[in-house]
């Protein structure tokens, strides 16, 4: 399946392949970036996710390790993804589910990392 999602302004705008649904885990981390943007994360294989506006309209945000390329809007600020690679070396995407049409993210099952402990 298809899931369309885009920033709050639509000048960041993707898809994104895989399935969601009563099984599909969230993430919510409470490392300082995460915890203060609220974000409910799914995690994909890179490839999974079309980015249907310009790479000029993300803008970026790494800290700590810098491993972690937080994208977001310059513009409205929303942080719709995220990019990096999983232990495996493989190329993964974050989405932030609550940045996606009609995904309704309160019936999803939410696993809560610490972040703060890394």
């Amino acid at each position: 399946m298809s899931y369309s999602g885009s920033c709050h302004c639509g000048q960041i705008a993707f898809e994104v392949d895989g399935e969601i649904g009563a099984k599909t885990q969230v993430v919510a981390c409470n490392c300082s970036l995460c915890s203060r943007k609220g974000a409910l994360l799914w995690f994909v294989p890179r490839q999974a996710l079309r980015l249907l506006s310009a790479e000029a309209n993300l803008s970026t945000y790494t800290f700590n390790k810098h491993a972690i390329k937080h994208r977001f809007c310059s513009k409205c600020g929303i942080h719709p993804f995220a990019e990096a690679l999983n232990p495996a070396g493989e190329a993964m995407a974050a989405i932030n589910v609550r940045c996606l049409e009609d995904v309704d993210y309160a019936s999803l099952p939410v696993k809560h990392f610490d972040g703060r402990a890394l």
